[in-house]
């Protein structure tokens, strides 16, 4: 069994090779979701915060989260655990 892999930016999970971003040779990028990363470079500058905020609706509409609060402290618990939000 493989491990799940998530986008190192937003958490989405990387479940197929179309959802990988690329790097700026066009060859993909296993870190990051196609939405978040392309030809090499972030495609937003939204912080940490500004991501879980976009993302909170989408999860609770999907059903992985009961409700935006949930979904809120779930993530604010999870993304400073990415790549891109680690501190340096």
């Amino acid at each position: 069994m493989t491990e799940q892999k998530f986008c190192q930016s937003c958490a989405m999970p990387l479940t197929e090779e179309s959802l990988f971003g690329t790097n700026t040779d066009g060859s993909k990028n296993e870190d990051y979701c196609v939405h978040c990363y392309k030809d090499g470079a972030f495609t937003t500058q939204h912080t940490m915060e500004e991501i879980i905020e976009l993302c909170v609706p989408y999860t609770v509409q999907i059903g992985v989260y009961p409700d935006e609060n949930t979904a809120r402290a779930a993530m604010g618990e999870f993304f400073p655990k990415l790549k891109r939000w680690q501190k340096r």
